[in-house]
């Protein structure tokens, strides 16, 4: 039996592209969240945000004080531009309040409503769930998160979200 050398594999093939499962992995993955965010009335990127507000909230100092939208951009790598939209729908749904900082009229604080507080209850059935319909075992998606983090930071010290 041959074994395949390094010459052998080309560079260019799509199997062998690291973008190209990354791509497809999260198309079925996000495919798997729909389901499951829909009763919550949330697309996956509400939800990313949602999960953002929801983390804030757990930091004792940081309970009852806002997130600017532009906290919110950096953690969850976004462009403020591109998360303006999301939050007014999720105020539309009643699940967040915008508001005009106070020291700084050019930023827009964003805080849970009552309602987005209480929605975190029903939302802890997604990652059970979702683990669930992947059937993957969850050591395994902790190793992916843990190499997708490390994967994620190097991109970004590259530059990769530089505009």
């Amino acid at each position: 039996m041959a074994t395949t050398t390094a010459r052998e594999i080309d560079p260019l093939a799509l199997e062998h592209q690291v973008c190209f499962a990354l791509a497809t992995t999260n198309r079925a993955v996000l495919a798997v969240y729909r389901p499951l965010l829909e009763p919550l009335g949330l697309t996956h990127p509400q939800y990313l945000v949602m999960l953002a507000l929801w983390d804030h909230r757990k930091t004792p100092a940081a309970n009852q004080s806002p997130l600017s939208v532009k906290q919110i951009a950096t953690a969850l790598q976004m462009d403020s531009a591109t998360l303006s939209p999301m939050l007014k729908r999720l105020e539309g749904l009643g699940l967040i309040a915008r508001a005009k900082n106070a020291a700084d009229e050019r930023a827009t604080d964003v805080m849970l409503t009552e309602d987005g507080i209480a929605l975190r209850e029903r939302a802890l059935e997604i990652p059970p769930a979702v683990v669930a319909r992947l059937g993957v075992d969850l050591a395994e998606l902790e190793n992916l998160h843990q190499v997708l983090t490390r994967i994620n930071s190097a991109a970004v010290a590259a530059g990769a979200l530089q505009s």
